[in-house]
């Protein structure tokens, strides 16, 4: 009988998965660390390598020893069983047939000896119709792999065992139905597919989509082993390019296949030092399949099946739904699902406005973003689901539009330290990459770019006047003023030098190529729809962790000023500086609370105490790189150019986030104090 198709017993929803993963000798602690992220993603499965060659090198027995019951005792174990020892291999390489064909079933029948109770199926090679894992120059048609093969399936399946056949990779129908003439199929009881549409050029003219093949394989099985299962044993995609969205398409695409098992490839990057193959070393898409980068920092996928398996990244997933009518003209906020981007998103969509939201929701809750903006603006939202380091990805989203917002960016300066070149790539060339996909466009839109406070440096050479909980500056006209835009850059942590550079590219597009261009240097902007880290929009954080009752740590000794500006009129700047475009083009603003606004992190975890109602624990940390004792924007030239200024106080803006976060984070007005006085925002 034919094996019925997934969506014949149970919706990709429901859908069990699992992911493939090379373990090293001696990654003892790789192992350790990964697994237990694996689990957390809600995998069943786990394919990895129990590598002949390296079973038999000085060390490899031990190894082994430790690495198949660590795995199988907390998963679903396919140990795929291939790579000829070189000693024992006819061509001298562990792509070659063993001199002895026997010797292979001998390896795998001592391996289901020693480790069988770990696991119920067993793989017999990987890739067998490829150069690099099977020499099929010294055996041409195949013979000695199918008496190779073919016995070692046969004892297997005789001592109770479900042997595996590994994938061909390319798909080939013909040497997959070579194998059932050859009897290799009527031994085994279910047969790899590896397939990586969209990253491979080698697919890309033979690719015939997930269907035809997996029908071209059931209809060869179904001659030669009717009961024997169709396992996708690799299908994956490569981020090489940024865009982690499409793995999360790619991977839900996968999970409706109709097929009997669905490993991923694979959990992890490769690190870059390692070759992944031989004659493969340059070639970036081996080096980006993994759901978690090389170092473990969770891509999309990872992240969203750790929050909520299957279904939160189905949810995710759908957010990106092609609606935007030919000849509209549209509002492109890059970032704009962020907390400042679907801020100004949200003012132009209620104003009628289409607005495209170019966002990689990269960031840990900013889908919730997207999604508010969907459901309170409907077909009006065009999501485009991108990274800026992605030019072919963004391209299209800049072809009709009238202005563009640049927010996306990495955020961080303890990131950006840990990181620099990602931090590079985001800022600094996502930045040029957006500058060119609007050059491109020949429509001459105004650019609109978020910078920071940042690319002035630490400026350690203000003196500084310390008070009982502030700095403040012995210059008497920075005290009344703040710092003018006319200070000297002085790039300062990887962060500062990427969004500085970032700046001068999108003040010089305005000289070089005309383009209408303006760039805000800005302050701390708090406010609604901020999800506040410790590393990333302070105010938002105490405020959530005070919430919370949670202790909340202070980097330096809190005297530190900021002049901290609500998110609303960040948001009137950003409109009024397009509104005056051909007065701001090629220029550059500081905005932020000015001296109106300017606090100590100390003063604002005293009014946050107020208006908790509670004390707050805090604890202190060294100070950060680069951190300024004290920033004020002097905001005089928004003022005067503009005709903008801040409106809302700082403890009006603080308690009005306060109350946002009491009632959308934690669903709860009774634990705020009841303020004196109406609060405006």
């Amino acid at each position: 009988m034919t094996s019925p198709a997934p969506s014949d017993r149970t919706s990709s929803m429901d859908r069990s998965y699992g992911f493939v993963e090379w373990f090293r000798p001696g990654e003892f602690e790789r192992t350790e660390r990964i697994l237990p992220d694996i689990l957390a993603s809600g995998a069943r499965y786990l394919r990895t390598h129990l590598s002949w060659a390296e079973y038999l090198a000085p060390g490899g027995e031990a190894w082994f020893d430790w690495l198949m019951p660590r795995l199988g005792a907390d998963i679903d174990l396919l140990p795929c069983i291939h790579y000829t020892p070189p000693s024992m291999s006819r061509t001298g390489r562990s792509s070659g047939a063993p001199h002895d064909l026997k010797a292979y079933a001998d390896f795998v029948d001592h391996v289901l000896t020693r480790y069988g109770r770990h696991f119920r199926h067993i793989e017999l090679w990987n890739e067998p119709n490829n150069l690099l894992d099977w020499d099929w120059r010294e055996d041409g048609d195949f013979r000695l792999f199918c008496e190779m093969v073919g016995g070692a399936a046969y004892w297997a399946k005789h001592r109770g065992w479900k042997p595996v056949l590994g994938g061909p990779c390319p798909f080939d129908p013909y040497w997959l139905n070579l194998m059932g003439e050859r009897g290799v199929l009527g031994v085994v009881d279910a047969v790899g597919f590896h397939g990586f549409p969209g990253t491979w050029d080698s697919e890309e003219g033979t690719w015939g989509g997930w269907d035809m093949h997996l029908g071209e394989m059931r209809r060869i099985l179904d001659r030669h082993n009717p009961e024997a299962e169709v396992w996708i044993t690799e299908t994956g995609y490569s981020t090489w390019r940024n865009d982690e969205m499409e793995q999360a398409r790619r991977f839900m695409k996968a999970l409706s296949v109709p097929a009997d098992r669905l490993y991923w490839y694979s959990w992890a990057d490769v690190a870059p030092d390692i070759a992944v193959q031989e004659g493969l070393w340059f070639d970036p898409r081996h080096y980006h399949l993994g759901a978690v980068t090389h170092d473990n920092q969770p891509k999309l996928l990872a992240r969203l099946l750790k929050e909520g398996g299957v279904a939160r990244l189905d949810d995710v997933t759908k957010l990106a739904v092609p609606n935007l009518a030919s000849g509209t003209a549209p509002i492109v906020v890059t970032g704009g699902s962020g907390f400042i981007g679907s801020n100004l998103a949200d003012s132009f969509l209620r104003d009628g406005e289409d607005v495209i939201i170019l966002d990689n929701l990269g960031r840990p809750g900013v889908d919730e973003n997207l999604a508010w903006l969907m459901e309170r603006h409907g077909k009006r939202v065009h999501p485009v689901l991108s990274d800026v380091r992605d030019p072919r990805g963004i391209e299209g989203a800049f072809d009709d539009a009238k202005a563009v917002f640049h927010f996306a960016a990495q955020t961080a300066v303890t990131t950006s330290l840990v990181h620099p070149i990602d931090d590079f790539e985001a800022n600094a060339r996502g930045t040029i990459n957006v500058l060119e996909a609007v050059r491109k466009a020949e429509r001459n839109t105004p650019v609109i770019f978020a910078s920071t406070n940042k690319v002035y440096g630490s400026l350690e050479d203000l003196k500084m006047l310390e008070h009982d909980d502030r700095y403040l500056p012995a210059d008497a006209n920075i005290r009344l003023n703040g710092i003018g835009e006319d200070r000297p850059l002085d790039f300062c942590t990887p962060y500062g030098c990427s969004k500085g550079v970032a700046d001068q590219y999108v003040l010089d597009y305005a000289k070089s190529f005309g383009i209408p261009t303006a760039v805000l240097r800005m302050s701390c902007i708090y406010g609604p729809r901020q999800f506040g880290t410790e590393d990333q929009g302070w105010v938002a954080h105490f405020l959530i962790r005070a919430l919370k009752g949670e202790p909340i740590s202070v980097y330096g000794d809190g005297k530190q000023v900021r002049d901290i500006l609500h998110v609303d009129d960040a948001v009137a700047a950003y409109r009024a500086l397009l509104g005056h475009i051909n007065l701001a083009k090629g220029k550059v603003f500081n905005l932020g609370g000015g001296t109106r606004n300017a606090v100590s992190v100390l003063s604002v975890l005293r009014e946050i105490e107020t208006v908790t109602g509670r004390t707050v624990e805090t604890g202190h940390g060294d100070w950060r790189a680069g951190d300024q004792f004290y920033f004020v924007a002097d905001t005089r030239r928004l003022q005067r150019d503009l005709g903008w200024k801040a409106r809302i106080g700082w403890r009006d803006g603080v308690r009005h986030l306060a109350e946002w976060l009491a009632e959308h984070r934690f669903g709860d007005h009774a634990r705020l104090v009841e303020p004196r006085h109406k609060v405006v925002a």
